[in-house]
């Protein structure tokens, strides 16, 4: 066999999401692009922000001196200083930029983290629903995940079932807010709730557990909501993020990790991080993409465009008799399956050319995920097509 067992069977139940788009693929060639309404990929389809254009044509034109080749493993000093700043704004702490590292995208990020912190056999809490590839970059590092639902009404933090999770092995909780799939934000209140909870927990223990926040929605929020920084509610805790949805750049995979200022042992967890982003074989992240952002860390894309399509989306679904939260960011909405099996559900909706990802992608059975950060005239298209579906599921329609 050309690949190890356990990649082999990796492979096997991996990402629901790339299956499902593969599978638009071949619809797209039977029926036309225009009868297929793929919700399937959080791929934004608005272009990067006019800052960024000019920013890209300024270094165009002026290019730096060397400015394609190596730098410190963990990025380029003023690119980390205008992070920090930002942090520092937003969490009224001191970050520094020596507590940044820029990263290939929050992936990148994520293992980099990883890798520093767990020994084989540690644990890291995951929060149901959540992001798939998580556990593979649990295992990539000898770390086990734990599975911790949510609130399945609101998707809120369930602080005492977390609570009785953690355990002698915990080394990590992964949170994502504002969240990937269900849209939800974790309100301040919450996160205190959680940073007293680990607190006490690690009194307890003698163990330092990392709480890390997993951040590329960050500045998509609606209806006057934000996103409550992490740092100012959890002392050991890291922000992993990417610039691949609030400046609409996935391709790039720029993004970067950040220590809060109060972790203990800060200076260490850094060294540990800046080495780990080297052995890993990134190295470094994208030169170009770290001088370009580095006078972005306040800009955005078009965040009203993403809220008219939740607005359609969620008010014509819900209208149909689908089930949901109401989303307060991200791009995703995250509804109740109407048949038992999430997974027929979807395959029922491929026959209205209706292209989902099914709960069990994410953890959680018996909801399916939609990514509207599609084109707008492919929602309103869609309409007639959902509506003959819900009827099928035995909704009203």
């Amino acid at each position: 066999m050309p690949v190890a067992d356990k990649i082999a069977g990796f492979i096997a139940k991996s990402s629901w999401i790339r299956k499902m788009f593969e599978e638009g693929e071949k619809l797209r060639k039977e029926f036309g692009a225009d009868k297929v309404y793929d919700f399937t990929l959080g791929n934004p389809d608005v272009e990067p922000p006019a800052a960024f254009q000019d920013e890209f044509l300024k270094l165009a034109k002026q290019p730096v001196p060397g400015m394609h080749r190596y730098m410190n493993n963990a990025g380029y000093q003023e690119t980390r200083n205008a992070v920090a700043r930002m942090l520092s704004a937003a969490s009224d702490l001191p970050v520094q930029g020596s507590q940044v590292v820029m990263t290939c995208g929050a992936g990148g990020a994520l293992n980099v983290v990883l890798k520093t912190i767990l020994n084989a056999g540690d644990e890291v809490i995951l929060l149901t629903p959540f992001f798939v590839e998580y556990r593979f970059y649990i295992d990539n590092h000898g770390g086990v995940p734990v599975e911790v639902w949510t609130d399945r009404e609101t998707f809120q933090l369930d602080i005492p079932a977390i609570a009785a999770a953690v355990t002698a092995k915990t080394r990590a909780i992964i949170i994502c807010s504002p969240n990937n799939p269900t849209g939800v934000i974790y309100p301040a209140e919450s996160l205190k709730a959680l940073g007293d909870m680990i607190a006490a927990k690690e009194e307890d223990l003698g163990r330092q557990i990392l709480v890390i926040s997993d951040e590329p929605y960050a500045r998509i929020a609606y209806d006057g909501k934000s996103v409550p920084n992490i740092f100012r509610y959890v002392q050991n805790s890291v922000i992993v993020t990417s610039h691949s949805k609030d400046l609409a750049l996935p391709g790039e995979r720029i993004g970067y990790l950040a220590a809060s200022p109060r972790m203990k042992n800060v200076d260490q967890f850094m060294e540990g991080a800046v080495f780990s982003n080297r052995v890993l074989g990134f190295v470094n992240a994208p030169a170009l993409m770290q001088r370009l952002v580095a006078g972005l860390q306040h800009v955005s894309v078009d965040i009203e465009a993403y809220r008219v399509k939740r607005d359609l989306l969620y008010d014509s679904l819900t209208a149909m008799g689908f089930s949901m939260v109401k989303p307060d960011g991200a791009f995703y909405l995250f509804p109740k399956s109407p048949l038992a099996d999430d997974v027929e559900f979807v395959k029922m909706a491929q026959k209205h050319r209706i292209l989902l990802v099914p709960g069990a992608g994410f953890g959680a059975p018996g909801f399916f995920r939609i990514a509207y950060c599609v084109d707008q005239g492919m929602i309103e298209r869609s309409i007639p097509a959902w509506r003959e579906l819900a009827k099928e599921a035995g909704l009203p329609g």
